[in-house]
């Protein structure tokens, strides 16, 4: 086994490093952070034998090109529906090959998806903070971000022999999200709270790792925006003063004191953050009970799948 090194020819914006994430962290005020859509980041790995949270590469809309320089290294690719170009074989994502010395490999947008992720057969050098090298976007702390004429080293790199990553239904964009209503329900009147779950909702530009920002029906809370900060979870819809939703991502803050009109099921997010902005969404609010039933069976098909993934490797 030997290294490989890598040139990035070019890319994209929102191309960084992320592993597993870091959780445990947000008592101290440390977003999680980590992949948007774990799932696909975690198949990634499996189909190449690594550890679920391995180190890798998530690539925006914006694409990314690398030039093998030298060695030998399998990668995998997936997430999204996004088309590889690799030594002027034209693919999707969803695959794993062999990058060899002196050819290049191109992640562009496909028909579907906003997010992909490349895994290295090998240990990707790259920074660590706080134990972990996903990239916090804000601070760009961590295994940072990927930079247009940086190189990236691989340990150990393999080769892996051409193959198809089977693509799970549950993995494609979900635009019906399911949500629990609150915490803070009490700060918006009947009317709104209607408002919020009629819609029509649709994806902005205005989106990055912390959350997306929606267009719709104006939602604005009742009475002073005053209230204490509390913690907040990844999937919660906060409503600032000026009656616009946002859906907080892997980075976003730990603590706030605008008012969250409800919480999208974690089960949902993955697919989620694979819509498009224009995209239309809806919302459909669940009770606590089902919301628990929902999200058992998610994380079976979930383990399912990967388990069935890591053992097509060994």
């Amino acid at each position: 086994m030997s290294g490989a090194e890598l040139l990035v020819r070019f890319a994209g914006p929102h191309a960084s490093v992320q592993d597993g994430g870091r959780p445990g962290m947000m008592r101290y005020g440390v977003p999680g952070s980590g992949p948007l859509d774990r799932l696909a980041f975690a198949a990634a790995n499996l189909a190449l034998g690594n550890p679920p949270g391995a180190p890798g590469i998530e690539v925006s809309l914006g694409g990314l090109v690398l030039e093998c320089l030298s060695g030998s290294l399998g990668l995998a690719v997936a997430g999204g529906g996004f088309i590889t170009d690799h030594a002027g074989r034209r693919g999707g994502s969803w695959q794993v090959a062999t990058l060899h010395a002196g050819e290049r490999l191109a992640i562009r947008p496909g028909h579907w998806g906003s997010w992909c992720y490349l895994a290295f057969a090998g240990s990707l050098e790259c920074g660590e903070w706080l134990g972990s090298a996903s990239t916090h976007a804000l601070s760009g702390l961590g295994g940072g971000r990927i930079a247009t004429g940086q190189r990236l080293r691989i340990r150990d790199a393999q080769p892996r022999p051409r193959r198809a990553i089977p693509c799970p239904v549950i993995a494609r964009p979900r635009a019906t999200l399911r949500v629990t209503m609150g915490p803070q329900q009490r700060f918006f009147a009947p009317r709104t709270v209607a408002d919020f779950l009629a819609g029509p909702w649709r994806m902005t530009d205005a989106w990055d790792r912390m959350g997306v920002r929606l267009a719709g029906p104006a939602i604005a809370p009742e009475g002073a925006l005053d209230i204490p900060s509390e913690p907040i979870l990844r999937g919660s819809v906060q409503v600032a003063g000026d009656g616009v939703a946002t859906v907080l991502l892997a980075d976003h803050q730990t603590t706030g004191g605008y008012p969250k009109i409800a919480t999208v099921l974690d089960c949902d997010l993955d697919a989620f953050v694979q819509l498009r902005p224009r995209a239309g969404l809806t919302f459909q609010p669940v009770g606590p009970r089902q919301a628990v039933r929902i999200a058992r069976s998610a994380s079976v098909a979930a383990r399912t799948y990967l388990k069935a993934l890591a053992a097509s490797v060994a």
